[in-house]
């Protein structure tokens, strides 16, 4: 099976305008992110979705691939879904534009359920939360799923009840893949109630009685680009040594453009 990964980059952030185009130890936001991806073997493409001519020519500059899409879309889904429409493909994955440390396994792993001899409509990720600070945090999405490992229910709220207990929860991590029907479906939906109260738009797929399969992963380090201050965070994990991917990623990309 084909798959295609598209990394939706829109300007205007609310919180952070122009984050693709920050610079990141040395290189814009969105060229760490695009070379992660690229290093993910199981991929056939990676593709830059944006609403900005600035984001695509510098995703060309760097060697990459971008397409334009609409400036009117409400969701990063949404632009996924426009440029789903015309990719060959038959599964899309949605690798978050802010993401600039993120594993290629990690990618790896939310195509694993996709391959199956039944794969669900959507595959996620999430990872153990470690400390009661994120388990209260809601910038940090919970997910609880079922003996299956199937999503039951995404919440920015404190879930599973219990942390005191040791019943220790689940955060998820902002990668998608979608086979390419589910997908167009999913971005043909109106927005679901519990999606309007969580601001969560996986949320709309559920109440759709569409399946998510979650794949869990151990050991994550990596953190999203949320504000501007989160980016002397990722800089200094860079610097540490605490993650090694980056150099290796930016090297590996370069070396086959």
């Amino acid at each position: 099976m084909k798959a295609i990964a598209v990394i939706p980059a829109r300007f205007d952030s609310r919180r952070f305008p122009g984050k693709p185009l920050a610079p990141l130890a040395g290189k814009p936001i969105i060229e760490h992110v695009y070379a992660r991806a690229s290093m993910c073997s199981s991929l056939d493409d990676v593709i830059v979705a944006t609403d900005d001519m600035r984001i695509l020519e510098t995703v060309e500059g760097f060697g990459g691939k971008a397409v334009m899409t609409s400036v009117d879309h409400r969701s990063g889904s949404d632009r996924l879904g426009e440029a789903a429409r015309d990719l060959d493909a038959d599964i899309i994955v949605n690798v978050q534009g802010d993401e600039p440390l993120l594993e290629p396994a990690v990618i790896e792993a939310v195509l694993g359920p996709m391959r199956a001899t039944d794969p669900p409509d959507i595959a996620t990720v999430a990872a153990p939360l470690t400390s009661m600070e994120d388990y209260l945090n809601p910038d940090v999405v919970k997910v609880v799923t079922d003996a299956t490992g199937r999503a039951v229910y995404f919440s920015r709220s404190s879930i599973p009840h219990g942390w005191a207990q040791g019943m220790k929860g689940l955060r998820h991590l902002g990668i998608y893949a979608y086979l390419r029907e589910s997908l167009l479906r999913f971005v043909s939906l109106p927005e679901s109630y519990l999606e309007s109260l969580e601001k969560l738009e996986q949320l709309r797929a559920i109440e759709n009685g569409m399946r998510i399969d979650v794949v869990h992963v151990e050991d994550f380090t990596s953190i999203g680009v949320d504000r501007p201050e989160d980016l002397a965070k990722a800089e200094a994990m860079i610097k540490s040594g605490t993650d090694t991917t980056g150099r290796d990623a930016l090297d590996s990309f370069k070396e086959g453009s």
